[in-house]
């Protein structure tokens, strides 16, 4: 049976785009919010860290009412250290909405989701957005866009694919560049035309799908997926099962979306995206069937992490000072909660009880989740991050990404030196508007720390993304930092005149009255070593005055070190301890003399 008065389509894209402002207009053009009523932008980066990063970051669900059909609508994340998160939720709809920027085309995560998409044998819809941008290229992007198709083996159907030309920002598409409109209707109409009905047994034994979960202070748990088969009524007895387990279960209640709130319902059906509330033990990618005949569907594969972390508790000499939760029961708690519904996230127990060992997608997806952890309360502490490094073949292997850069020609030789050294290979140069575009297949290690460096050889004017690629053969050494840290040899207060005496040897990351420990690294040496330095000395007041005494003291104003250019900076003897006030670098070892005995122990 097919179901006309439904579609559900994804929206897939680069980041920045214009996936979240295009569901914003459609949200408002299809009166779910009064005419009246105040609506921030980019209403469907509903998180905190989403709105001040301006990304999305998390799957977000909504739908839209237009002439009789419901059209489901999943908004993705475009960054690729969320990459799990699209992969999920591919598997709730029928077709996607492929969202491409008028001037800089295909990027290299457009491939990426779109390889998933097609993979999937989901029915693509282009839509090339930001046309009203005054160097837009609309004629060009869309020949890229099918050079594209083409390279990712897209069958005659999936190549016969509609465009459709837009303006998120404004509000307006069209079926051609020529075409006045002052709406989305086009795009409406080409949804209900092009994107499959749900096709299905409605009468047949339940088979839910859980693809996300979600959570509430109210209700708990709230697995959200799509029916594939039968009926979903509150109350309900079910079966969990992932193909090789199964226990029973009993649904609680049934929500599906209209707009952008979850609304309760006697009975969902087969093509509805809906929730299910009560179940408090479901694991993404198990299955709500019926007891009498309880078949599991396929598993969601999840692109392996490539990056970790180890997680301590803190124990420094301030632990406990500014956050709630400080013990490793907190600590362990949290992450392995995280773990239930971030995928793409791994979490190991270490011979520590103290520590544990947290594996992502890319330095992004884990500085989220501290950064989500410090603002409730947590206290911790992150090592620097190491790649995951894998044996294929009897072989030594390390992750690689497909790295792409938009620079201006003047900064282009100064961006490739650097790469040379961190082991990248360049596979194409084009040029594209006045900017050049390089990609380079890099190691991920050699990622590590390179955005400060990039964005200072390019002023800040270079764009760069990076994507998984794949495992290949370990490719030697990479140098690190060339530079050493000052280190704060005593417990006190920063003082004005400790800092300007310190300022000829390196960069400071610290302002005066600032309280430091024994230990924490007070800044970036000139040198290529560690020097021990004291920025809380105080000036001894004498009778005497000189005619330069009571000058003010001149400070360069400190770097400013944020969570993720702390951990690119940082060292392997090095740590960075996070509270919901401060950041801080700080040596593993605190004490100089036990440094010293460890390095010695170190070199034996």
């Amino acid at each position: 049976m097919e179901r006309k008065d439904i579609r559900n389509i994804a929206i897939i894209a680069h980041v920045d785009h214009g996936k979240t402002t295009l569901v914003d207009a459609m949200l408002k053009q299809s009166h779910v919010f009064r005419s009246n009523e105040k609506v921030a932008e980019r209403v469907m980066d509903s998180g905190d860290i989403e709105r001040e990063r301006g990304i999305t970051i998390l799957s977000k669900n909504t739908s839209v009412m237009h002439e009789g059909v419901k059209i489901n609508i999943v908004d993705t994340p475009g960054h690729a250290d969320f990459g799990g998160e699209v992969e999920r939720v591919l598997n709730m709809v029928d077709g996607v909405l492929l969202l491409v920027d008028a001037f800089e085309g295909p990027m290299p995560q457009t491939k990426y989701v779109l390889r998933k998409a097609l993979e999937q044998k989901l029915k693509p819809i282009v839509v090339i957005n930001k046309i009203d941008k005054p160097e837009a290229r609309v004629s060009e992007v869309e020949d890229e866009v099918l050079e594209l198709f083409m390279e990712l083996d897209a069958n005659d159907e999936q190549l016969d694919f509609p465009v459709i030309y837009a303006n998120g920002r404004d509000g307006i598409a069209k079926y051609s560049m020529d075409d006045e409109s002052t709406n989305l209707e086009p795009l409406f109409k080409t949804i209900i035309k092009y994107c499959p009905c749900p096709k299905g047994d409605i009468d047949g034994p339940l088979q839910f799908m859980v693809t996300t979960l979600d959570y509430d202070d109210y209700v708990g748990k709230i697995a959200i997926g799509r029916i594939v088969r039968g009926k979903m009524k509150p109350n309900q007895q079910v079966v969990i099962t992932d193909g090789e387990s199964q226990r029973k279960a009993k649904i609680g209640r049934v929500y599906t979306y209209e707009g952008l709130k979850r609304v309760e319902q006697p009975e969902a059906t087969m093509g509805d995206i809906g929730c299910v509330i009560g179940i408090s033990d479901l694991k993404i990618g198990e299955t709500v069937a019926d007891p009498e005949n309880p078949e599991a569907l396929p598993k969601i594969d999840i692109d392996e992490p490539t990056l970790s972390m180890i997680f301590y508790v803190n124990d420094s000499p301030f632990a406990g000072q500014e956050g709630d939760f400080v013990t490793s029961r907190h600590l362990r708690d949290r992450l392995f909660r995280e773990v239930q519904t971030n995928v793409s996230l791994r979490v190991e127990e270490t011979d520590s009880a103290d520590a544990f060992k947290v594996s992502g997608r890319g330095e992004l997806h884990i500085a989220v989740l501290i950064e989500e952890m410090r603002r409730e309360g947590y206290e911790m502490q992150v090592g620097k991050p190491a790649v995951i490094i894998k044996e294929i073949n009897g072989r030594k292997c390390e992750p690689l990404e497909n790295l792409t850069i938009d620079v201006p020609q003047e900064f282009m030789g100064g961006v490739m030196e650097k790469l040379g050294t961190r082991k990248a290979e360049m596979v194409n140069m084009v040029d594209v508007a006045g900017y050049t575009r390089l990609e380079f297949i890099i190691p991920a290690r050699g990622l590590i720390g390179f955005r400060n460096e990039f964005l200072t050889a390019t002023k800040g004017n270079g764009i760069m993304y990076h994507v998984f690629h794949g495992y290949a053969p370990w490719k030697g050494e990479i140098p690190g930092r060339t530079r050493g840290s000052l280190v704060a040899f005593e417990t006190g207060m920063t003082t004005s005149y400790g800092i300007f005496n310190l300022q000829d040897r390196g960069e400071m990351f610290i302002n005066p009255g600032q309280d430091i420990y024994l230990g924490q690294v007070v800044g970036e040496s000139n040198r290529d070593v560690d020097i021990d330095v004291n920025p809380c000395k105080k000036k001894h007041l004498t009778n005497t005055r000189t005619s330069n005494t009571d000058e003010a003291l001149r400070l360069t104003p400190p770097r400013d070190m944020g969570l993720e250019k702390s951990l690119e900076w940082i060292n392997d003897d090095e740590l960075v301890e996070i509270t919901p006030k401060s950041i801080r670098i700080r040596k593993a070892i605190l004490d100089k003399h036990d440094r010293k005995k460890a390095m010695r122990k170190a070199q034996q």
